[in-house]
């Protein structure tokens, strides 16, 4: 992996990553530039990504988070064309018994 690879955290907004520290040189796991991103981040932005990861990467990704809130899901699976049930945060939302649903 080249080393302007690791450049794409400097192109997205700093708030995105406020768990973690972000120094340059040091590389940010794709995993979560595509979370923080597609989760709160602009159009503009989900395109960046979508451009540095590729298509496949950010697919593939995407259907194995642990979690993605409704709207991202919604948006998401309509964007590759997937069922929902395809994602892993939508199954494990599914399995996870919610407390006082009468």
């Amino acid at each position: 992996m080249s080393e302007s690879r690791h450049n794409i955290t400097d192109l997205l907004k700093k708030s995105y990553f406020w768990d973690i520290a972000v120094t340059p040189g040091k590389p940010v796991s794709e995993r979560l530039v595509v979370e923080r991103t597609f989760n709160f981040g602009t159009v503009a932005e989900v395109a960046l990504v979508m451009n540095y990861y590729g298509r496949e990467e950010v697919e593939r990704i995407l259907l194995n988070l642990n979690y993605l809130d409704p709207r991202t899901l919604n948006f998401v699976a309509r964007f590759f064309d997937r069922p929902k049930s395809d994602f892993k945060c939508y199954t494990r939302k599914q399995l996870t018994v919610q407390h006082w649903d009468y």
